[in-house]
């Protein structure tokens, strides 16, 4: 058992949700995840959708992929694309939830709001 950095006992492995998080922490990885929940996707949709190349849009959706979180159908000479499991949009709407129960304090937060994004680059 270890200490968390606020004095909490930590006894749960805590490092695929994390990974998780990364997944979607990615702003074109959630417009993705958000275009998705509507249902099935090509590659030239969601490009369309987040208005940018479809070697970026691929490589998203690979990330995603390959994390588990989406997976592709061919229908011809097509994939369609879709969210693998419906509990990922229970998370989307409770994170909606949350942010606007918090109202601005996760985008003024100094290490992971806005600012701190721009600082370092994001």
């Amino acid at each position: 058992m270890t200490t968390g950095r606020h004095g909490h006992s930590c006894s749960v492995d805590l490092s695929a949700a994390v990974a998780l998080f990364r997944s979607l922490g990615d702003a074109t990885r959630l417009a993705i995840v958000h275009e998705l929940a509507g249902g099935e996707r090509r590659i030239v949709d969601l490009t369309t959708a987040v208005g940018l190349a479809q070697s970026t849009v691929s490589a998203h959706v690979a990330c995603l992929r390959d994390c588990g979180l989406v997976e592709g159908r061919p229908v011809g000479r097509q994939i369609l694309y879709r969210l693998t499991r419906p509990e990922l949009l229970t998370v989307l709407t409770a994170a909606e939830g949350l942010l606007a129960a918090t109202g601005n304090a996760v985008a003024l937060c100094p290490v992971y709001g806005e600012a701190a994004g721009q600082e370092l680059g994001a």
